[in-house]
């Protein structure tokens, strides 16, 4: 099962963590894929709960266009294609050559810390 983690981190935290995956990677060991976001209302804004319910269904529907995206998730086109790309461009989905949509994750994985370490 492919996950992917998702943490609320700072830029400093997100800097050690590319730096560990860059030394992992460098050294042929897999590290696990992790997006760091700001804060816990970057978060949200991210994974709305329509833009979960598409990561979901395109979990579950691999290979659709965001045409058919739209028309299966009764949704408007644009909004769909809107966010298609905005989670395009943080890795949650990937389009092939033809535009179809598929999810390359199989579970998302979310950390956010309430409280600083002591």
């Amino acid at each position: 099962m492919k996950r992917l983690y998702i943490e609320v981190m700072t830029s400093r935290d997100a800097l050690r963590q590319f730096a560990r995956a860059w030394k992992s990677a460098s050294k042929n060991k897999s590290t696990e894929a992790t997006i760091g976001v700001e804060s816990i209302s970057a978060l949200t804004a991210l994974l709305s709960p329509k833009r979960l319910e598409l990561l979901r269904h395109v979990a579950q529907h691999p290979g659709l266009s965001v045409r058919a995206l739209s028309i299966a998730l009764g949704r408007d086109y644009k909004n769909v294609h809107t966010d298609v790309c905005e989670l395009e461009s943080r890795y949650l989905l990937e389009r092939d050559q033809a535009g179809r949509v598929q999810a390359p994750y199989d579970e998302l994985v979310i950390r956010a810390t309430l409280r600083d370490a002591a």
